[in-house]
Order: C-alpha cells, then sequence, then structure tokens
C-alpha cells in the first residue's frame, strides 16, 4: 500500500466513525431544516423524502402529502423565521421544538417527532402545532 492510500483509507475510516457516532439531536435538526427548506422552495419531492415509513403508509402519494401540508401546517410551509427550542431523546427518537414567528404575526410551537431508521437516518414521524402567547414588546 502506497503512504497516500492509507492516509486516504484511514481518513475514510475516520470520517465513517464520526458519521456513525452523529448526535441524534443534531440529524434531527439537520432533517427538520432541510424539510423548511424543501417546503420554502415547493420542492414536494425532498419534503415528502423527510416522512417517515408511518407518515407515507398515510399519504402514499407526495402531492397529496404536499396538499396536506399547505392546509394544515401553513406556518410551517411558509415560515416566517423559525428557530430550534428545546429537544429530547426518548429512547432512541427525538422530540425537537421549532418556534415559528408565522407569516400573519403570530407565533407557534411546532413540536417534531422523529424516529430513526435502519439506515441510521431519521424521519419525521409526526408534527403537532399550537400557537404560542406572544412575549413581551421590545
Amino acid at each position: 500500500m502506497t503512504r497516500a492510500f492509507s492516509i486516504a483509507l484511514c481518513l475514510v475510516l475516520a470520517l465513517g466513525m464520526e458519521c456513525a457516532h452523529a448526535d441524534p439531536v443534531d440529524t434531527a435538526k439537520s432533517v427538520i431544516r432541510q424539510q423548511i427548506q424543501a417546503f420554502i422552495e415547493d420542492d414536494a419531492e425532498a419534503a415528502y423524502s423527510f416522512a417517515s415509513p408511518g407518515i407515507r403508509a398515510k399519504f402514499p402519494d407526495r402531492a397529496v402529502f404536499f396538499e396536506m401540508v399547505k392546509k394544515s401546517y401553513q406556518h410551517l410551509y411558509r415560515p416566517g423565521n423559525f428557530a430550534f427550542g428545546r429537544s429530547k431523546l426518548i429512547g432512541d427518537e427525538v422530540i425537537q421544538e421549532v418556534l415559528i414567528s408565522g407569516a400573519d404575526g403570530k407565533d407557534w410551537t411546532a413540536i417534531y417527532e422523529l424516529v430513526p431508521q435502519p439506515d441510521g437516518s431519521y424521519k419525521i414521524n409526526g408534527v403537532m402545532m399550537v400557537q404560542t402567547a406572544p412575549g413581551p414588546a421590545l
């Protein structure tokens, strides 16, 4: 083995080990961020790719899924601004708050449930929207 090949092999193995030990909460936040970006870009295929098998069973067609999001989750579909709130691990599932300032000026909290997949990725298994009281005026 050449020295360059040995170094490259070690780097690949180290990166693989790094990925295998990724923090589930960081992974969940990345999935949520990517799905919200897909909503903003009207990319139904990308948005649907982050849905868990359970969600895909309820909405087997990405167009039906996307229409459901537009009607029932307008604040996720077109958030004004969003930030991550608290997170919690329950077993290997991630519960993640997303704080949203809606385009209508109302504040919302989206509570995401993400479940691990056999390949190590996380998929969104459900979202509950809760309207929150506005904070004090600045």
